[in-house]
């Protein structure tokens, strides 16, 4: 696929998605949700793929929603133009399915993929991430900054509410005061103040961040055997829905009883007590285990 507003890099196993409308701060779209859709599927079919980087291109990471439609943005059915034709959410009686999937937000279809995403993810917020460009990392497993970056949940401020499924993500990740202080006033804050609030790691010059990011990514891939990072990775996102930590126990002692059986495992053992880096050779295309997705699947409907 050629992409429009991204661009898609595989170097030493590390994957770097930059977003791509630097002239416009690299403001979110329907096509750049279509492009980073197609990415993340893309690289979790890449057995060369390990650990992934999202950052932006020029100044900016992401200044939230293209407003080019003026005061119409945000309006994500023209209900005079689309009611009683196929595939519209407006029924015959003038009545809106609330379920329809054309009323999906275009940034939370992002943020679900990459829930569901295989290999590792690290935000490096190079500048102003704003509105979906606040929320979309929010999915992401580490997310670094830029000192001179820029965070803000404006959308009180423009009279909608947070996208994203970022109000689940967000007071999980910097918990609830803090998540609803930044969303209902809708100021602009620092990247020293997100550093505070835990919606980021570490902040690094901005001539530095990429190194820094490269470098976590690199301890993954140099490290951590893939398969066993993937199912990490979901295990630790999915138990944070977990009704009780017999989930938990349960999707463990299969991936345990699992990995434990694999040529990985064994190769991790003897490595160690060999005193040299672990070879990993089991690839996510063939390895997963059986159980795996083992969590229900869930549509919009």
């Amino acid at each position: 696929m050629e992409y429009e507003t991204i661009r898609y890099a595989v170097r030493e196993h590390i994957l770097t998605i930059t977003l791509n409308r630097p002239e416009k701060l690299n403001a979110f779209s329907s096509r750049m949700m279509l492009d980073l859709i197609d990415a993340i599927d893309r690289a979790d079919a890449d057995d060369d793929v390990r650990a992934i980087i999202v950052t932006g291109e020029g100044r900016g990471f992401c200044a939230g929603a293209d407003l080019s439609r003026g005061s119409g943005t945000f309006d994500l059915v023209d209900l005079a133009d689309r009611a009683h034709k196929p595939g519209s959410p407006i029924g015959p009686d003038g009545k809106i399915d609330w379920r329809h999937d054309a009323i999906r937000d275009t940034a939370g279809r992002v943020t679900l993929r990459i829930f569901d995403c295989l290999k590792p993810l690290i935000g490096a917020i190079n500048g102003a991430a704003v509105g979906a460009g606040a929320t979309i990392p929010l999915a992401m497993d580490i997310r670094i900054a830029s000192n001179t970056a820029r965070f803000g949940y404006v959308f009180s401020r423009r009279g909608i509410v947070p996208e994203a499924c970022s109000s689940w993500f967000l007071p999980r990740i910097v918990g609830i005061s803090q998540a609803l202080e930044w969303s209902l006033s809708g100021r602009v804050f620092s990247a020293q103040e997100a550093l505070a609030g835990g919606l980021v790691r570490s902040l690094h010059e901005p001539d530095e961040l990429m190194s820094a990011a490269l470098g976590i990514a690199r301890e993954i891939v140099d490290n951590a055997a893939p398969v066993s990072a993937a199912l990490i990775r979901q295990m630790m996102w999915k138990m944070l829905g977990a009704d009780h930590p017999m989930e938990a126990h349960r999707i463990d002692s299969m991936g345990v009883f699992a990995r434990g059986r694999s040529a990985d495992a064994a190769e991790g053992i003897t490595s160690f007590l060999e005193k040299r880096p672990a070879r990993f050779t089991d690839s996510l295309s063939t390895t997963m285990p059986p159980f795996y997705p083992w969590w229900t699947e869930r549509t919009f409907r």
